[in-house]
């Protein structure tokens, strides 16, 4: 019986590893099939099927949140490589939101310089992106 678990175990965790190969789960599912493979070694050790399972659910959490530590958190601001054209639909007030006509779309945008103000149908360079809001500067002040 001991073997059979040692082989149920070895497949589920090559299966699980494959399966984060097919289908990206942030490392979810390899951590559990590296758990299952370090169960199907215990075996010899953890002879009750439920002490397995219960070693099984343990070392994957533990290795999701290890895993965690190593995948860098997601950036919130993110810069646009080459500063791109967009025009403003509304005016942007110092400090506050306006809209932008960008890429054909309307985008939520402000002003890098949290002083300026910027007219309706004026020329902007989009310089980063936080979120949704792009963040933009005059083109008066970029070519002067």
């Amino acid at each position: 019986m001991s073997i059979n678990l040692v082989w149920l175990w070895l497949l589920i965790g090559i299966a699980l590893c494959a399966i984060e190969l097919v289908l990206p789960t942030a490392f979810v599912s390899f951590a559990m099939g590296v758990s299952a493979v370090v169960v199907a070694i215990a075996v010899p050790i953890l002879p009750h099927l439920g002490l397995q399972v219960v070693v099984w659910l343990a070392l994957s959490t533990a290795f999701v949140f290890l895993s965690r530590r190593l995948i860098p958190a997601p950036q919130r601001h993110s810069k646009i490589r080459d500063a791109t054209v967009a025009e403003t639909l509304t005016e942007i007030t110092a400090g506050k939101e306006g809209r932008v006509l960008y890429e054909g779309n309307s985008w939520r945008a402000k002003c890098a310089d949290e002083k300026l103000s910027i007219l309706p149908q004026q020329k902007v360079y989009v310089v980063s992106r936080e979120g949704t809001t792009l963040i933009v500067m005059p083109e008066s002040l970029i070519h002067h």
